[in-house]
């Protein structure tokens, strides 16, 4: 079968030729347009739903909130796991999905359960689903920062514009928000005039309530016009709380909340506080990138729109930028971008070298690129994400892809040599192609096979691995089907003119001259070649029960991301002094840029971190700015 597909290609060299333009356009449309990341994404398939209950303590949030909800999401279809986490005024369930299961699908679902056990749940209990991202989905970190403005304005600018208009930018699942706080409306009461006036707070809570309303009174028809009735009773000011009626005094006359209570205004409780470079506090800005989204399209998307927003920000704030994924995937891939035209490269000087005929070696380089587009292609199609695992896979397989090319011409080479004179150059060169060419093709097809068992990995060792397999495999199949179709007709197209024969060549000549004596003695000591061998591999064992292991090798992001604890239980006042107590001294290493700290969490289901968590981001200058010693 793979005779007559050379055959046939041979003879259709215009439909082949057109067939493999258009697979290497459709492939390099795949090539932009595949989503780029720095590294696979291990994360499970999860859902997360969060739950706020304000005020309540751990235990029983635990057992109001989280039980009800982690045993209801047990049934869920698909679910392999179900955690729950219990903190301070809200509550976190994790609910993971088998390997596979669609993350919308999964969301859906979680959402049609939430709606039952919300009837299980306590007044005041407000849940939702966290945004649909990842782990990994922390892509874009920035800070507010202002010698003119409160915390409160430079939240209230966060929360009521930055933040909406961010979202905007697609690929953006969420922008959350840590630091500043939220301004509120705080009602202080006395117990004492309570007690004395013997009014009970629930009294108090409805009469706020329901004074914070406004009510529809239908139409009222007038002079032949019709009026809609309302009733205007939003609180807009401090003096508006103050003025509720509560109840009535023994005397008749009117007990209003300012008799009652102190009302001010204040920030609500805070659960994160973010700090810049030692300076002070700062607000501050994370992008949660949705799933599956390209990371780089989505990051260059939110700085176009800060730039857009930046002219129009009150005078005096500023953007920082503390954090930013991009650097790491630009980085990884230029350097995989200079490994692969320095593999190819090489392998067409070697190419050139050993053929010495500059046609027959564009044979294999031509092939090089087809096949690398080819599994971008499949890439694409499959949904593999292009990051340093998959990209790696293509930098191993590009020197087996040419090895049939050039297989395939040095035997066109030497029948071309042997053949007699008047014979067909085209004959010649297709019965050559036809003689190696199922072999070949069947040798790389048991290259792509010894890597199944790879694709047998589940949970995260499979989605470290299963991208490079995937596109080891691709590119090996691309390689194998190019061997057996474009190849012979690129043969009949280059391989033309004089050729030297491989006993002319200097190179091939050396190189035999240096190994005859080797294969001779080999031959010879056979035996003791045979023991040799046994010994370096038993000598190997020790060695090998000595090496340590690691699930991932150390990435040099350009970023430190220094992570100490404090005790539980410390107060805001307490980590605001020692996160920027920290801060201070970090910045003044010559080798940092910016030192972003944050301790607590971001208000966002995809950060669970206590109060006493620091997360410290220390951007780094480029390499050329650091000391000597450091260099």
């Amino acid at each position: 079968m793979i005779e007559r597909l050379i055959e046939f290609s041979a003879k259709n060299r215009f439909l082949i030729i057109t067939i493999n333009i258009l697979l290497a356009v459709a492939g390099w449309v795949a090539f932009r347009n595949t989503p780029i990341d720095a590294i696979p994404d291990l994360s499970d398939i999860q859902v997360i739903v969060k739950s706020d209950w304000a005020g309540q303590s751990p235990q029983e949030i635990e057992d109001q909130v989280t039980y009800p909800l982690t045993s209801a999401m047990l049934g869920v279809p698909g679910v392999t796991d179900v955690r729950g986490y219990s903190f301070f005024g809200f509550s976190l369930v994790y609910v993971v999905f088998e390997e596979g299961t669609d993350l919308y699908w999964a969301r859906s679902r979680v959402q049609e359960y939430l709606s039952y056990a919300r009837s299980q749940l306590p007044d005041g209990v407000v849940s939702s689903l966290g945004p649909d991202a990842t782990g990994v989905g922390w892509v874009y970190q920035y800070a507010l920062t202002s010698d003119r403005h409160s915390l409160g304005e430079l939240r209230s600018l966060q929360d009521w514009f930055l933040r909406y208009q961010l979202a905007t930018v697609h690929g953006v699942s969420e922008v959350a928000t840590v630091g500043g706080g939220v301004m509120q409306y705080q009602i202080e009461v006395n117990p004492e005039t309570l007690q004395a006036l013997k009014i009970p707070l629930k009294r108090v809570v409805k009469a706020v309530r329901d004074a914070n309303a406004q009510v529809g009174g239908r139409l009222l028809e007038m002079a032949e016009r019709e009026y809609m009735i309302r009733g205007l009773g939003y609180i807009k000011n401090l003096d508006d709380l103050r003025s509720i009626e509560v109840a009535r005094a023994p005397g008749g006359g009117a007990v209003l909340l300012s008799d009652v209570a102190h009302v001010t205004r204040g920030p609500d409780i805070r659960r994160g506080v973010a700090e810049l470079d030692g300076k002070g506090e700062v607000v501050a800005g994370a992008v949660v990138m949705r799933y599956g989204e390209n990371a780089l399209k989505t990051i260059d998307g939110v700085k176009a729109k800060i730039e857009e927003l930046r002219p129009g920000l009150p005078e005096g704030v500023e953007i920082v930028e503390v954090y930013d994924r991009s650097n790491l995937i630009q980085r990884a891939f230029d350097s995989l971008k200079g490994k692969l035209i320095e593999e190819i490269a090489v392998v067409a000087a070697v190419c050139v070298l050993f053929l010495l005929h500059l046609p027959s070696s564009a044979v294999a380089i031509i092939t090089l690129p087809l096949g690398v587009l080819f599994s971008y292609l499949v890439m694409y199609a499959q949904g593999v994400n292009a990051n340093i695992m998959s990209m790696g896979g293509i930098a191993i397989a590009i020197g087996a892809m040419v090895d049939a090319a050039v297989v395939m011409i040095e035997n066109a080479h030497k029948h071309l040599e042997e053949a007699p004179k008047g014979a067909s150059r085209e004959k010649v060169i297709v019965e050559a192609a036809k003689e190696v060419g199922p072999s070949l093709f069947y040798s790389l097809l048991v290259i792509v096979v010894a890597f199944m068992p790879v694709f047998m990995l589940s949970q995260q060792a499979g989605r470290l691995f299963k991208p490079l397999a995937f596109t080891k495999t691709y590119a090996m199949a691309g390689a194998a089907f190019l061997s057996v179709t474009l190849v012979p007709v690129l043969m009949l197209l280059f391989i033309r003119g004089n050729l030297i024969p491989e006993r002319q060549n200097p190179i091939s000549l050396i190189l035999i001259f240096l190994y005859k004596p080797v294969i001779w003695l080999t031959l010879r000591l056979r035996w003791l070649v045979v023991v040799a061998s046994l010994v370096i591999l038993v000598g190997t064992l020790y060695p090998l029960t000595r090496l340590g292991s690691e699930f991932m090798p150390p990435i040099n992001e350009g970023d430190i991301l220094y992570m100490p604890t404090t005790f539980p239980g410390i107060s805001i006042t307490e980590s605001k002094r020692l996160l920027q107590v920290q801060d201070k001294i970090l910045a003044t290493f010559p080798e940092v840029k910016t030192v972003f700290g944050k301790i607590g969490r971001f208000e966002s289901a995809t950060d669970p971190a206590p109060l006493s968590m620091v997360e410290t981001t220390i951007a780094l200058k480029d390499p050329s700015q650091w000391r000597p010693e450091f260099g």
